[in-house]
């Protein structure tokens, strides 16, 4: 197991203090840099989780209660479906489930 190295305290002006060759220096900056990165990445992965959550309830909610709208309309196509539905509810909680997920692809863009 490597040794973590120890840093050389010195006296400044009755403060202590680290002292650090200008190459760890370089490396410390680096390593803060690489972190903000990463930080930034996490960000934006806890960002897209929320958003893919979200569609999944949204998806729940659409499948366990297909909006009323669907059964009035028995037998027209659906928006942009050039097949007549035969199911009312199956043909247009189809629709309504590429709607929703247009909706949630457009803003992730």
């Amino acid at each position: 197991m490597a040794r973590h190295p120890q840093p050389r305290r010195i006296t400044l002006g009755g403060h202590e203090a680290v002292a650090l060759t200008v190459e760890e220096y370089e490396q410390l900056i680096a390593s803060r840099r690489q972190i903000g990165g990463q930080s930034a990445r996490v960000r934006v992965l806890g960002q897209q989780v929320k958003r893919t959550e979200q569609l999944l309830q949204d998806l729940e909610t659409l499948v366990a209660a297909p909006p009323a709208r669907c059964r009035e309309q028995a037998g027209t196509a659906c928006a942009g479906d050039a097949v007549p539905r035969t199911d009312t509810d199956t043909g247009c909680l189809r629709c309504a489930v590429a709607a929703l997920l247009r909706r949630h692809r457009d803003t992730a863009s």
